[in-house]
């Protein structure tokens, strides 16, 4: 445990993320780990009130902490967390699908890592207006970017007890940006002898998923392949209200839940808390804190067998109160 408190900066955003990251910080605060919390602003209503949808405080209290901490982002999403993510270096989008006992779902058995990339394919953002009738958008991929996600992946894989890793694409179309992926891919698979590297097109694996799941261990994949699976994979374990995420780099790390800003039950007490709970485990885990971050992981399972949750997972929990039933399992 840190002698010091561990520095987060934490940055609400719109609709139900204030909500869902205060049911978290509370985890956070009972599991005895000592922590600086520093609240920011951004988001759409940050921007209606200064204009800037991500003030430059905000930007550089995300910089100076150890960790951040994100709830959600509405119209302003482009502007807020994607900027984030690229300030902060954070080139891993690493979002896990876990089923859970207790919560009804497709696939009972699912447990797979989606390793995203997180810096250029076509979210890069260069689109442009050739005519008022037509639009192009640039899709980027690069050697670094596409080895070092790759050996990323690989590297997990070997970490935490996978023994396969799928390079997910469409080269037989996009032969030139995916072709150049898979070559990246390959060549660092090379470096693990131990892991089975595997490849499969996107839209067979999208099929694959939904028939069986777990055909998959650890998918590494390009950032707009990797977004749309990773939502389909929360689909299969009963929806996006289940789903963490981290953002990580060399050197700062952002964690966020999956789900969206919610807008129509923000400020009721209903949100779900469970994504930006588990958000808080994967803080911890970065922070160096297994111990406490598998406490909160078991508490939440637990809460969940026993449906201690809210609505729409079948509970009949407010958020506050799903937050404070973890704690009690704590």
């Amino acid at each position: 445990m840190s002698a010091k408190p561990y520095q987060v900066a934490v940055i609400g955003g719109d609709g139900i993320g204030p909500e869902v990251v205060s049911a978290a910080l509370k985890v956070l605060e009972a599991t005895g780990i000592r922590f600086d919390f520093q609240s920011y602003d951004a988001g759409d209503a940050c921007l209606a009130a200064t204009g800037v949808a991500l003030p430059e405080a905000t930007l550089q209290g995300a910089l100076a902490a150890e960790a951040v901490l994100f709830g959600a982002a509405g119209n302003s999403a482009a502007d807020v967390i994607l900027r984030l993510r690229a300030e902060l270096g954070t080139f891993v989008n690493l979002r896990p699908a876990k089923a859970y006992a207790g919560v009804d779902c497709l696939h009972p058995a699912t447990d797979m890592m989606i390793v995203r990339e997180n810096t250029e394919c076509i979210y890069a953002g260069h689109e442009n207006v050739l005519t008022p009738e037509v639009t192009i958008a640039t899709r980027v991929i690069t050697v670094q970017a596409s080895e070092r996600i790759a050996r990323f992946a690989l590297d997990w894989a070997g970490q935490h007890g996978r023994t396969t890793v799928t390079a997910v694409h469409k080269a037989n179309v996009l032969r030139k940006s995916d072709g150049l992926f898979l070559a990246c891919c390959r060549r660092v698979a090379r470096e693990y002898p131990a892991l089975k590297y595997e490849e499969a097109l996107v839209d067979s694996v999208a099929m694959r998923m939904v028939l069986d799941p777990g055909q998959f261990q650890v998918i590494v994949t390009t950032n707009l392949f990797g977004d749309i699976l990773s939502d389909l994979a929360a689909g299969l374990i009963g929806g996006l209200g289940l789903c963490p995420s981290a953002n990580l780099g060399p050197r700062h790390a952002l964690f966020e839940p999956v789900h969206g800003s919610a807008p129509d039950i923000a400020g009721k007490n209903l949100a779900n808390p469970t994504a930006a709970i588990l958000c808080g485990a994967m803080l911890l885990r970065h922070l160096g804190e297994p111990q406490a971050a598998a406490r909160v992981e078991g508490a939440m399972e637990q809460c969940l067998a026993a449906h201690e949750t809210t609505g729409d997972l079948g509970g009949k929990l407010s958020t506050e109160q799903a937050a404070q039933a973890v704690i009690k399992r704590l």
